[in-house]
């Protein structure tokens, strides 16, 4: 387990690059914390190590549920607005989940039992309205 503290959103992107450049070609990040912990945030700095986009080009994909970047060589997942496993298989989550691939995971702690073991857990704690407390597990 590694813990961090970020000051700004600037620092919080900057650590998301540093998190890309350890990850390998394929693999589930679930990005935990409550509304406004700063997930998509670090989501933006994730992408932009990886190459796959640029920070103003991330959004929240809280409405249309899944975002695909770099050609598909990362994806970023929300399910914070689904309930039931049933709608969750509807989002081909399965499939993206088998390619080589980066998928960043937003409220996946919902549905724990559809993510690989060796998934990596990124938990996210707001401090003060800048400041997070970031802990990751491997």
């Amino acid at each position: 387990m590694r813990s961090f503290e970020t000051h700004s959103e600037e620092e919080t992107i900057e650590l998301g690059r540093t998190i890309a450049s350890e990850l390998p070609k394929r693999a589930v990040v679930l990005l935990i914390g409550n509304l406004g912990a700063g997930k998509t945030t670090l989501a933006k700095g994730i992408l932009s190590g990886l190459g796959a986009a640029e920070p103003d080009e991330v959004t929240s994909p809280t409405f249309t549920l899944i975002h695909e970047y770099g050609g598909g060589r990362a994806y970023h997942v929300d399910l914070y607005r689904l309930d039931t496993r049933a709608q969750v298989s509807t989002l081909g989550l399965d499939e993206i989940l088998d390619r080589d691939a980066v998928v960043l995971v937003e409220w996946g702690e919902r549905f724990p039992d559809l993510f690989p073991a060796g998934r990596i857990e990124i938990r996210l704690r707001p401090v003060t309205e800048s400041k997070r407390q970031i802990t990751i597990n491997q």
